[in-house]
């Protein structure tokens, strides 16, 4: 039996910087030899960060990734790094004949093996997620290789992310082929809820393989997708041994004992993968001798966040990469007193510090007393930086050249504010932050042009009951990530207070919606269970209610399409998850 030291990766790639994450590669992989590791693995497509989309599809990019792979290899050597095994996802090319909208040769979700400055062998996931966020297929083709390669004697082989997800492939024939362990660079996104699917699928692969897995997760904020790092090592029974924190970079160093040592033969050897397809299995061997015994390193095992814990960690780390990655030095948002707001002020506080977030406080000629003390409050607890603008004279100055009134008249109002934060946001360069919740997204409880203008969207999948139940979770916790260190950062008002849009005398929101616990859970059996209008009456929802909020859900399609980018943090989020077509005449029926 053999040790080996495994350093995992859990590392925030920026999409098409290449230079940058070739850069940290070689730093990460630094750290990991001076802490005595005998292999590095990265994420899944590291090197060109994931997902890169219709990037792909231009040849300049894959030859760029390919290029890029190979440079990086010829630097680990050059700097004294090259006899540390490191494994990293990439984007490659089969030799295949194009398909219409590929270039030629087309793109793989590849994984190589750098070793003494040399690719040593490369593979690509097998099996491509063609669901919920994913449309692999539109961009690769499969992978039909799985190398094996020997590192002190311990024959290791790489499987990519989805390949772990789905039956069948390369698990099955890890399993057949005797490897003793497999590792697997993931890039898999977060959403609430999942319970503690991926240790359960770890230990299962793990048991079917016959191995030790190490599985290792991206960690990062891209557009819509926040992902949250947690990875994992089990042995082959499926045991925990190992495990990373949730939303924050690290290299986890974990030293495995009681690995088998294989004599197996070098070569390439067909394998039936149990899915109808054949893989062929590459074995090769960097080094045959076991390393000498050594002190083993206790292994961690992270804790895991709560609900709450997760959900706001992610929402801060989708604001705080949208604003780095996209080089913008400071965000602006309305402030209006109410829970949307101050919430997602918050939020923006803890990504990237208070002094660096903008709040404009607009009443108008409706906006009770109360609103703007609690807004006013909010900035004295938290330190941003803020300014009154009263819009009243400006709607009065519309009013007067186009008459308006009803719901055009508040629609007005909501707009002034949109033309307010935008003009700052083109004279000072912050980047706009929309205050709309899912709730008030789904059922079109939202002025476009107006409330909607802005370019991210950091709480527009946060369901409204669990506005508030953050904003309470953050008045009563804090963390050392959290650039905000005030206490009770969002005055109780604005919690407590009944929730209204401020733009006619009185009005509250339940005049035109449910009460938000009803609601919620008519839109999450609506929109995040796709069941139809005899399902929802069947699963307990009042008829005539369900016929409301069904047509208020479908009619606001063409506002959500125009709606700014957020954090998906449910299953079901809109945008990347939830595609229907807004024209569209299909309509549930009650009867």
């Amino acid at each position: 039996m053999a040790q080996l030291r495994i350093a995992l990766a859990q590392t925030n790639p920026t999409v098409g910087d290449l230079t940058t994450n070739a850069d940290r590669l070689v730093a990460w992989t630094r750290e990991a030899a001076e802490r005595g590791a005998h292999l590095v693995v990265f994420t899944e497509m590291f090197l060109t960060g994931y997902p890169v989309e219709d990037l792909v599809l231009r040849t300049s990019f894959v030859d760029a990734s390919i290029r890029t792979l190979e440079e990086v290899a010829r630097r680990l050597e050059r700097e004294g790094l090259g006899e540390l095994p490191v494994v990293a996802g990439y984007v490659d090319r089969a030799g295949l004949a194009p398909r219409v909208g590929q270039p030629r040769g087309a793109p793989l979700d590849a994984a190589a093996l750098l070793y003494k400055g040399e690719v040593v062998t490369r593979t690509a996931k097998h099996h491509l997620p063609n669901y919920g966020v994913f449309d692999e297929y539109r961009y690769f083709v499969r992978g039909d290789r799985l190398p094996i390669f020997r590192l002190h004697g311990v024959d290791v082989a790489i499987a990519v992310c989805e390949d772990l997800w789905q039956e069948g492939g390369p698990v099955s024939v890890v399993g057949q082929a005797g490897a003793g362990l497999l590792v697997a660079p993931n890039a898999s996104p977060y959403e609430k809820e999942k319970d503690d699917v991926r240790l359960e699928l770890c230990a299962r692969r793990a048991r079917e393989a016959g191995c030790g897995l190490v599985y290792v997760n991206q960690v990062g904020g891209q557009d819509e997708l926040v992902f949250d790092g947690d990875s994992i090592v089990v042995d082959g029974t499926g045991e925990l041994v190992a495990r990373a924190s949730q939303f924050r970079e690290e290299l986890l160093v974990v030293d495995l004992d009681e690995l088998p040592v294989s004599d197996a033969a070098p070569g390439t050897f067909p394998y039936d993968a149990g899915d109808g397809s054949t893989i062929t299995v590459e074995r090769l061997v960097l080094s045959q001798d076991p390393v000498a015994p050594y002190p083993a390193e206790p292994a961690r095992i992270a804790e895991r966040l709560d609900l709450h814990a997760e959900v706001y960690s992610a929402l801060v780390l989708g604001i705080r990469d949208y604003v780095r990655k996209n080089g913008f030095q400071s965000v602006i948002l309305g402030l209006s007193g109410g829970i949307d707001s101050a919430l997602t002020a918050t939020i923006a506080a803890d990504a990237i510090g208070p002094s660096r977030v903008n709040v404009v406080l607009m009443p108008s000629r409706y906006s009770s007393e109360h609103s703007l003390a609690d807004a006013e409050e909010l900035v004295r607890r938290q330190g941003v930086v803020s300014q009154i603008a009263p819009i009243a004279d400006i709607v009065t100055a519309y009013e007067k050249e186009i008459e308006l009134s009803g719901l055009a008249s508040e629609n007005l109002q909501a707009r002034v504010r949109g033309m307010i934060l935008m003009g700052l946001s083109n004279e000072h360069g912050h980047l706009v932050l929309t205050t709309g919740n899912k709730s008030e997204l789904a059922t079109g409880y939202s002025t476009l042009y107006g409330d909607s203008a802005g370019g991210f969207a950091p709480i527009k999948d946060v369901p409204k009951t669990m506005v508030w139940e953050l904003a309470k979770w953050r008045n009563a916790h804090s963390d050392p990530q959290f650039l905000l260190q005030a206490e009770r950062p969002i005055p109780e008002n604005s919690i407590i207070k009944e929730p209204s849009a401020e733009l006619r005398p009185d009005q509250r929101d339940t005049d035109s919606l449910p009460p938000y616990e009803v609601l919620d859970r008519l839109l999450d059996d609506y929109v995040e269970k796709d069941m139809g209008s005899q399902e929802l009456i069947a699963a307990g929802h009042d008829p005539e209610l369900v016929t409301r909020v069904i047509r208020l859900v479908d009619l606001a399609e063409y506002k959500r399409r125009q709606y700014p980018p957020g954090p998906k943090i449910t299953p079901k989020n809109f945008g990347r998850d939830r595609r229907l077509p807004i024209t569209n005449r299909w309509r549930e029926t009650t009867a």
